[in-house]
């Protein structure tokens, strides 16, 4: 495919004025597109937009799949009545120059959490829309609804950390966890409802702008992810599921040792046994997302 020769600008979601101390899909991206388009600008090229884990590096993710519900704008949930006025009222001072990413995740998934609850209670109407989501996303939403509640349990820690039955994924174990935690799933995967459904109103309102929207695919995932979690066959691992081989650099000008990133290398003999099944389903979960995709090496 051949295309046109044109310009964009490259800018994370988290580094636009945000409302709630992090950049969100709020009003600050609308202007920002406002700008690009009246700028002549043709591409905004983004970051990895999923849910961030070690360092709250967008190329360490909890999941290659899911997007980050600190993205999500509170506003427009306030403006839903999913929240209310009197909800903001115990919010901290966070600084505006940089992100504090504690105190966002405390405040935000705070918040995201009442909303979930409101949503579940009393919007009946607005149900058919989040299961036909539920549905149509189950093959990755499914394992990281769960994933994402069983770290909470656990504290945060790496699902290696977890007790055998979760971690090995054993069946009976799965059942009883999915029981036990079924609000948090709940809360999770409404999370998930609201970042898509904010992410493809904004998306479509740069396309109308003449805007593509540029990611960027790491080509390794985290191995604290949902997906090696749920998917341990795919990736070199030994018996107790630490990493055998992972992804780095040798020394090069930025590093005279080289670095280790930690990422574990795929099992690319299992994924050609599956017609590559895992990573198609990302690509096109990718390109549904985007208008573009940078594969990166990270």
């Amino acid at each position: 495919m051949i295309f046109p020769r044109c310009s964009g600008i490259l800018l994370h979601v988290t580094s636009l004025p945000g409302g709630h101390g992090i950049g969100d899909l709020g009003k600050s991206a609308y202007d920002f597109a406002q700008f690009l388009a009246n700028s002549g600008q043709k591409i905004w090229q983004v970051l990895p937009l999923s849910p961030t884990g070690y360092g709250d590096s967008p190329y360490q993710c909890f999941s290659a799949f899911a997007g980050n519900p600190l993205l999500i704008d509170l506003t427009e949930l306030q403006e839903q009545g999913l929240l209310s006025h009197e909800d903001f009222a115990d919010g901290v001072d966070l600084p505006d120059g940089q992100v504090d990413y504690i105190a966002v995740s405390a405040l935000k998934l705070g918040l995201l959490r009442k909303a979930a609850e409101k949503f579940f209670a009393f919007f009946q109407t607005s149900r058919d829309a989040f299961d036909i989501f539920c549905r149509t996303n189950a093959d990755w939403l499914d394992d990281y609804a769960l994933f994402m509640s069983c770290k909470a349990v656990y504290d945060g820690r790496s699902w290696m950390h977890w007790d055998q039955g979760i971690r090995r994924r054993d069946p009976v174990a799965l059942n009883q966890w999915r029981e036990k935690l079924s609000n948090d799933i709940n809360l999770h995967k409404f999370a998930q409802f609201e970042f898509f459904r904010q992410w493809t109103k904004l998306k479509a309102h740069c396309n109308n702008l003449g805007l593509r929207i540029m990611g960027d695919l790491p080509i390794y995932v985290a191995h604290d992810s949902a997906d090696v979690w749920a998917h341990p066959e795919l990736f070199r691992l030994d018996e107790d599921s630490k990493p055998t081989a992972v992804a780095g650099v040798p020394p090069d000008y930025f590093s005279a040792t080289g670095q280790l990133w930690g990422n574990p290398l795929y099992r690319w003999d299992r994924l050609a046994a599956s017609g590559y099944k895992w990573w198609i389903d990302r690509f096109r979960a990718s390109f549904k997302m985007f208008d573009m995709v940078r594969l990166d090496h990270f």
